[in-house]
């Protein structure tokens, strides 16, 4: 059976504005109200049972810790276990599934996420990671082009087909991979939550979901709108568990992946664990992980200067620097940079900082304790070298409250320093002023500086030296940027991923990530059988 998936439109493309004149301004400060209000008590779900363990963790929000959102109950050995077990049962129906019947629970979850359940997901988002309505909203909306898309993608996949050749007939049966997937996903983007354990999911794999601690909740919420949906018990199982029990699943002889992402050093500790039990498991276990980055921005001297300081404010500090695709490091001509500089000084001091529930603040908080402060130990070492480092604007924090980091703009005198090379994950930008007659050198310095390779971007208007850039600068990033920040990759428009440190660059967003869950199964069918064995070389 042939069934038709229009191209979808990106829902990206209709966000809600939630400005002052907005129908939806109020309905969502009230929901907001309503979350900010109660403790929700959320349990492990395996095999489509509530589970309660009693080891429970306390879910605060980032921007007023006073406030107790949520207590989630954590798995141990024994939970990760029934999960893999549970997971294990259902896969034999769920991969005899026809695609389609499969891609239209995704389908329904994405009308679902954009229509009905979208208010309680965009404050849950705001709450739990202290986004601002405009940041939930395009965290929101990319789940739902995940859904859509991965659909329209499943079937594109399940039209390749091998060659025809008279008398046989040739064809791929795609299967799953044989086994469960694990999903690691981050804090920092709700749609990757969601998106780690369906992608696998989609195609007929059985998954065990280990959200973030911090935000167990909003992920909660995405399982619970895939339960809505139709997703049958089994297929997905929502396990929360400390990452001292991971060795349970990654033990596991049906451990068929890993879909991740988080730091480098948790991805290489994943890897080896699996190569030294690669002898163990009953099929080699797909590794598809994006990790880190040290994001650029690398300026032209023909760079228009407000676009260009615009795009560094934008691209740094969004989302309190938490995207692993933020600006970290700039390179500014000496041509620009006293013009660039004066834009961020009187702008970056307008940018209001606090509670996202109030809606005329940019920027929330950071996630929680420990990044907070291994964000203020960066400004401090800056501080403690003021012979490397001059504050340009920024460089408060105060945690009295909340885990709020004000946004800070450093210049670094040697371009190979601690806060150049460096990953911070937080909203401080580092800039390296060059000569301009060094642009070329500076491309390479560029390049060689970051062990990662996820974003970066050129800003020029000279034709020509967007060019260059983009030549020397090939393997410096997986998704680079032409008179762009290097943030705000859209699903299907800009297929996301990055290599070197930054990961395997399977590029979720695009049909490449959903073929890494596959195993193809060639089939050839014989019309005609032979009646003698000889060959005609024989005579």
């Amino acid at each position: 059976m042939i069934w038709n998936i229009e191209r979808p439109a990106n829902d990206v493309d209709s966000i809600r504005s939630y400005a002052s004149d907005s129908p939806d301004r109020g309905p969502l400060l009230d929901e907001l109200h309503r979350q900010r209000s109660g403790t929700i008590d959320i349990p492990l779900v395996i095999g489509g049972r509530e589970v309660r363990t009693g080891t429970v963790v306390e879910i605060r929000c980032p921007h007023d810790t006073s406030r107790l959102l949520a207590r989630a109950h954590l798995g141990g050995p024994e939970e990760i276990r029934a999960a893999i077990e549970a997971a294990t049962a259902a896969q034999a129906e769920w991969a005899a599934r026809d695609w389609y019947h499969r891609v239209a629970v995704f389908q329904k979850a994405a009308t679902l996420l954009a229509g009905p359940h979208r208010r309680r997901h965009i404050a849950s988002i705001m709450l739990h990671h202290s986004k601002n309505p405009y940041e939930a909203e395009i965290d929101l909306a990319e789940l739902v082009d995940f859904w859509n898309f991965n659909a329209y993608f499943t079937r594109e996949i399940y039209a390749m087909q091998p060659i025809q050749h008279p008398g046989e007939t040739n064809r791929f049966d795609w299967r799953p991979l044989e086994g469960f997937v694990l999903a690691i996903p981050p804090f920092n983007f709700y749609s990757i939550g969601g998106n780690l354990p369906s992608a696998p999911a989609m195609v007929g794999n059985v998954v065990v979901w280990k959200p973030a601690r911090a935000v167990i909740a909003s992920n909660y919420e995405i399982f619970r709108t895939l339960v809505a949906a139709g997703l049958p018990p089994g297929v997905i199982n929502f396990v929360p568990f400390e990452s001292r029990h991971a060795g349970v699943a990654l033990d596991h002889p049906g451990l068929a992946g890993i879909h991740f992402t988080g730091s480098y050093d948790s991805l290489v500790k994943i890897w080896q664990h699996v190569g030294e039990r690669i002898a163990t498991y009953r099929n080699f276990p797909r590794v598809v992980g994006e990790t880190g980055g040290k994001d650029f921005i690398f300026v032209h001297p023909s760079a228009d200067a407000r676009g260009t300081a615009i795009n560094l404010l934008r691209g740094a500090f969004e989302y309190q620097g938490q995207k692993c695709s933020a600006c970290s490091r700039a390179y500014v001509p000496e041509s620009r940079w006293a013009e660039i500089a004066r834009i961020l000084e009187e702008e970056v001091p307008r940018v209001a900082v606090g509670p996202t529930e109030d809606l005329g603040n940019l920027l929330g908080a950071v996630i929680d304790e420990p990044a907070f402060r291994a964000i203020v130990g960066y400004l401090d070492y800056a501080k403690a070298h003021p012979d490397e480092y001059e504050f340009v604007v920024g460089g408060e924090h105060d945690d009295s409250k909340g885990w709020f980091v004000r946004p800070t703009v450093i210049r670094a005198k040697d371009p190979r320093g601690k806060l150049m090379t460096e990953e911070i994950f937080g909203p401080a930008l580092t800039v390296y002023v060059y000569p301009d007659a060094e642009f070329s050198e500076t491309l390479r310095l560029c390049d060689t500086t970051s062990p990662y390779a996820l974003t970066g971007s050129i800003f020029a208007q000279d034709t020509a030296a967007a060019i260059e850039a983009e030549r020397t600068l090939r393997w410096s990033a997986g998704n680079f940027y032409i008179n762009d920040k290097p943030t705000g990759a859209i699903v299907a428009r800009q297929p996301f991923g990055g290599a070197r440190r930054s990961g395997t660059n399977d590029k979720a967003g695009s049909p490449l990530n959903l073929l890494r869950w596959l195993s193809p199964r060639n089939i050839k069918e014989s019309a005609v059988l032979p009646s003698d064995w000889r060959r005609p070389f024989q005579g």
